[in-house]
């Protein structure tokens, strides 16, 4: 097997590897740390160093073991999100809504699915709606509906609430029912996430409900994301459309999912 020397390349300042790993990754579409790392002669190590920050600057989307350039990344602001499976996402939100009753608490997070709660919720007495979510505060701002909005750092993407003062808001109250989004889920790598952000703020809201609900569509089953953050049995129920394939669901179901399909 040949010996790749890694330590002429990895003396390279910064700026110069950044440069080299943003024009081969765009050349290429997508490639995992390892591919990269040959290409360039730069120890993996490093890579994943240099892919964190380019990644942080948004020049380039992590992906699960490896990198893509920003033409392929999965959306991720909130307008993106809302315009993509737009049908099943407004049905999935409209059984969601179903199962909310007259005087419950419950968490909303930022997921545009989630979004497509909204409308159905206007009507109902005695709601009161905790969440990080701008869109979801002007949807039910004319309602009669109880509305906490959690603070911290906006992220003008996502239009949400961030960070640890968001997280120790969301520590500070409970809800009878949580109702979550995600970027992505496998049976085997259970619940994942775009970045940190969405993903600690999905693990607490679902540590201080009763009931966790998972609203998502059946393009993102199946699907890796950048972050794995949680198993499956964080959540208790998984509310998605009728392109779930057969297999998945008899996985999903083996997990311990309770299925919901609109």
């Amino acid at each position: 097997m040949k010996l790749i020397n890694f330590d002429q390349n990895n003396r390279m300042s910064f700026p110069e590897r950044k440069k080299r790993i943003i024009e081969t990754v765009y050349l290429s579409g997508s490639l995992s740390v390892l591919a990269l790392a040959r290409k360039l002669k730069i120890s993996p190590a490093t890579i994943r160093r240099d892919l964190h920050s380019i990644a942080e600057e948004g020049l380039l989307t992590r992906t699960h073991g490896g990198v893509m350039k920003l033409d392929d990344r999965p959306l991720t602001s909130f307008s993106g999100k809302q315009s993509a499976n737009g049908q099943a996402k407004q049905e999935i939100g409209r059984i969601a809504a179903g199962l909310v009753r007259d005087g419950d608490t419950i968490f909303m997070d930022c997921g545009s699915t989630v979004f497509t709660m909204c409308p159905h919720l206007k009507k109902m007495n005695g709601l009161t709606v905790v969440t990080n979510s701008l869109p979801v505060v002007a949807e039910l701002m004319d309602s009669p509906v109880q509305i906490n909005l959690i603070g911290g750092e906006l992220d003008k993407g996502l239009m949400a609430a961030h960070g640890q003062k968001a997280l120790d808001h969301i520590g500070s109250y409970h809800a009878d029912k949580a109702f979550l989004g995600v970027d992505g889920l496998t049976p085997e790598n259970g619940l994942m996430a775009s970045g940190e952000k969405e993903a600690t703020i999905t693990k607490a809201f679902a540590a201080n409900a009763d009931s966790v609900y998972l609203l998502c569509d059946s393009s993102k089953i199946g699907r890796n994301a950048y972050m794995k953050f949680g198993p499956l049995s964080m959540i208790g129920h998984l509310l998605t459309d009728k392109g779930l394939h057969a297999g998945l669901k008899k996985a999903l179901i083996k997990k311990g999912l309770k299925i919901h399909i609109a």
